[in-house]
C-alpha cells in the first residue's frame, strides 16, 4: 500500500484539489443565494460570481469522473502489480519448481551414473573374474599335462629300469650260474685231481715228510715208553704254518702228549705238497716214532 500511494501521490494530489474546488464552490453558491433571500431596502452593489448548476454539475461530473479514471488507474495499477507479484510468485514456483525438477533430474542422473557406472564395473569384475579363471584352468589343464608327461616319464624310466634290472639279474643269474656250472667243474676236476693224486704215491709221500719232519723235532721225555702210538689232529695255513696241534688219541702219558704237541709246533712251517691238491688245511698225522 505505501507503494502504490508513493506511485500515485499526484493523481490523488490533483483529485484532492478538484475535490475541494468543487466544496468551495459549492459554499460559495449556498451563502450567495442566503444573501439574495435577505430584503433590503437599499441594493448594495455585490462584487460577485455567478456559477450556473448545470456548469457546477458539469465540473462535479468532471471531478467525479476524473477521480473515478484516478481510482481505475489505481485499481489496474494496484491490480497490474498484484498480477505482477503473482506472475513474480508463479515465476518464482517455477523456477524453484524448474531447480527442483532440474535437482532431481541431476540426482537421477547422478544415481543413473552411478549404477551404470556399478553396472560396468561389476560387469569389470566379472569380466577379470572369468579371466582369472580361464587362466587358473589354463594353469591347471598346464600342470596336469606336465603331470601327466612326468609319470609318463617316470613309468618309462621305471619300466626301462625294470628292464635293465631284469636284464642285469638275467645276466647276474646267467654268470652265476656258469660260474656255478665252472666251480662244480672245477671242484669235480679238483676232487677227480685230488682222487687221483691220493690214490697216486705222492699223498703218501707227502704225509710221510710230515710225520718225518715231525719226528725229527721231537724231543722223547723220559716217561715215553716204547711203542708209542698217537693220532695228532693239526690245523696250518698256506705256507704250512701250524696254527693248532692237538692229541686225540695216544697210549702215552701227558708228558708225551705235550711233547708231540711241541714237536709239531717246532716243524712249522710244514713242508709243501708236491701238488698243491694235495694240500689240506686239517691235517690227521698218525704218531708212531721208530725205537
Amino acid at each position: 500500500m505505501p507503494g502504490f500511494l508513493r506511485e500515485h501521490s499526484w493523481s490523488i494530489a490533483v483529485s484532492v484539489l478538484l475535490h475541494g474546488l468543487l466544496a468551495a464552490a459549492l459554499i460559495f453558491a449556498t451563502l450567495v443565494s442566503i444573501n439574495r433571500s435577505t430584503p433590503t431596502n437599499v441594493p448594495l452593489p455585490i462584487d460577485a460570481v455567478v456559477i450556473d448548476s448545470q456548469v457546477l454539475h458539469a465540473a462535479q461530473q468532471a471531478l467525479a469522473d476524473r477521480a473515478e479514471q484516478e481510482a481505475a488507474r489505481a485499481r489496474a495499477a494496484e491490480e497490474q502489480q498484484r498480477a505482477a507479484k503473482e506472475a513474480e510468485a508463479h515465476a518464482a514456483a517455477d523456477a524453484e519448481k524448474a531447480a527442483a525438477e532440474a535437482a532431481r533430474e541431476a540426482d537421477a542422473q547422478k544415481v543413473a551414473a552411478a549404477k551404470h557406472n556399478e553396472e560396468l564395473e561389476r560387469a569389470a569384475d566379472l569380466r577379470r573374474a572369468d579371466d582369472a579363471k580361464r587362466a587358473l584352468d589354463a594353469k591347471r589343464a598346464e600342470d596336469a599335462k606336465r603331470a601327466e608327461q612326468a609319470k609318463r616319464a617316470e613309468e618309462t624310466k621305471r619300466a626301462e629300469l625294470a628292464k635293465q634290472a631284469e636284464d642285469a639279474k638275467r645276466a647276474a643269474d646267467a654268470k652265476a650260474k656258469a660260474e656255478r656250472e665252472a666251480e662244480l667243474r672245477r671242484q669235480l676236476a679238483d676232487e677227480e685231481h685230488v682222487s687221483a693224486v691220493e690214490a697216486s704215491p705222492a699223498r703218501a709221500q707227502y704225509i710221510a715228510r710230515l710225520s718225518s719232519k715231525i719226528q725229527n723235532a721231537w724231543l722223547k721225555p723220559p716217561s715215553a715208553r716204547a711203542g708209542l702210538d698217537c693220532i695228532v689232529n693239526i690245523t696250518q695255513v698256506a705256507g704250512g704254518t701250524v696254527t693248532s696241534a692237538q692229541v686225540s688219541q695216544c697210549n702215552g702219558d701227558a708228558a708225551a702228549r705235550q711233547s708231540i704237541v711241541d714237536a709239531v709246533y717246532r716243524a712249522s712251517p710244514l713242508p709243501p705238497p708236491p701238488d698243491p691238491a694235495l694240500f689240506e688245511r686239517n691235517l690227521v698225522i698218525h704218531f708212531h716214532p721208530e725205537d
